[in-house]
């Protein structure tokens, strides 16, 4: 599925996204991402969502965001609540749900210029 995106806003939106891809600024990635409205998109270790670990979060906090997106894949899966305390510890909020709901709502928060992390998981075809 295309999404629209303002190309004139500066920030990381996803413009795409369907079965084993995810499209960020038009660019398509086929393994799993974090990506900050304003910083670097790069690789997420976590390759599916069976193999989440501790660590996968941990990183997340060392970018500082207001708000993480956690897209779990094709439908939403809650991680082990031990697997998500570096979260809870550093006070971020974070939300979870299916991967395509977080790209969606990602866009949206980026829209209204939030501090925004999407941690999305990529699921092969």
């Amino acid at each position: 599925m295309k999404l629209q995106s303002d190309p004139h806003s500066g920030a990381n939106t996803i413009t795409g996204y369907g079965d084993g891809y995810v499209e960020i600024n038009q660019v398509s990635y086929a393994h799993a991402v974090l990506l900050s409205s304003d910083g670097a998109i790069s690789q997420w270790p976590a390759k599916a969502f069976d193999n989440l670990e501790t660590s996968h979060f941990a990183q997340m906090v060392n970018l500082k965001p207001e708000l993480i997106l956690i897209g779990t894949g094709s439908r939403q899966r809650f991680p082990k609540p031990e697997l998500l305390k570096p979260l809870i510890d550093a006070k971020i909020g974070f939300e979870i749900m299916d991967s395509q709901a977080a790209c969606r709502t990602y866009n949206i928060l980026v829209g209204e210029g939030r501090q925004v992390l999407l941690a999305l998981i990529v699921e092969p075809t």
